[in-house]
């Protein structure tokens, strides 16, 4: 019986560590983080390999060095900072603006029923609009300034933030929602123990959907009688056929978008941490 205790004992160790080892492999927490730097290498690699080669047309696509030194000289011109800083200023604006509102919109919509009745159809209803074309009519009422490019960029981020920070609140389970009332719990500590995290999956998944639509808006809104930003100076480069300059402005967009990822990820995974304790 000893013999046999033991056996069953080591299987369940043997099982549980089999267990641990699958969760440490499967949990997104645990990959290294320069890992998503493999895929855009590689195409570097075969870009480069390319066009040293021969293979691709250097008036069409020019070779990774060109693009650098393009690079360089625009920025040491000082006209390369200045396009970023205002892109950046833009993109920023933009994205506070709209996180905030689609949040607040959120939980107005999710907290009472005449704030859902009014809330929800009507960004529905804005959603099934495409938002790039209601460019002529902001144009119309903000003008052409910078006013309708961050009024723009605000409505692409809303949007993705309001719908799944709003299905968030929507699927907190309705057991906690009668455990939170028969304790009492006062309507501001149902919110931050209650309501807060419950949303916060579907918050982040809106934060990371919304930082790529403010990126994806601003290449097409600086294009529009911009004067300086990234997408003004690849509205100029194409004019004059400079396709390594093009190619600058769309890398930086990337890299731009790959670091606000990134770091919307790892936020994402310490203020989450609790649910890969609760499942390990």
């Amino acid at each position: 019986m000893t013999t046999l205790a033991t056996a069953e004992s080591a299987v369940t160790v043997a099982e549980d560590a089999h267990q641990v080892r699958r969760r440490r492999r499967l949990s997104p927490g645990k990959r290294w983080p320069a890992a998503r730097l493999t895929g855009p290498l590689l195409v570097v690699v075969l870009w480069t390999a390319a066009s040293a080669a021969g293979t691709l047309d250097p008036g069409a696509i020019p070779a990774p060095w060109t693009v650098a030194e393009t690079a360089g000289r625009l920025w040491s011109d000082g006209t390369l900072a200045t396009d970023v800083v205002t892109s950046l200023r833009r993109a920023a604006t933009g994205f506070s603006i709209g996180l905030g509102a689609g949040v607040l919109l959120a939980l107005a919509a999710g907290l009472s029923r005449v704030g859902d009745a009014l809330i929800d159809g009507t960004v529905q209803l804005n959603r099934a609009v495409p938002t790039l074309g209601l460019i002529p009519l902001f144009i119309l009422w903000l003008g052409i300034g910078e006013t309708f490019k961050i009024a723009i960029i605000a409505i692409v981020v809303y949007i993705p933030m309001y719908l799944n920070t709003h299905a968030a609140l929507s699927g907190i389970d309705s057991r906690y929602v009668e455990l939170a009332e028969v304790q009492g719990l006062s309507r501001l500590r149902f919110i931050r123990q209650v309501v807060i995290p419950g949303s916060l999956p579907g918050f982040f998944v809106g934060l990371r959907l919304s930082v790529t639509g403010s990126w994806l808006g601003l290449v097409v809104l600086e294009q529009i009688n911009a004067t300086s930003g990234l997408g003004y100076m690849m509205f100029q480069a194409q004019n004059y056929g400079q396709t390594d300059v093009i190619l600058v402005g769309l890398l930086i967009y990337g890299v731009f978008g790959l670091v606000s990822d990134s770091v919307v990820r790892l936020i994402e995974r310490r203020v989450l941490s609790w649910r890969r304790t609760l499942s390990s």
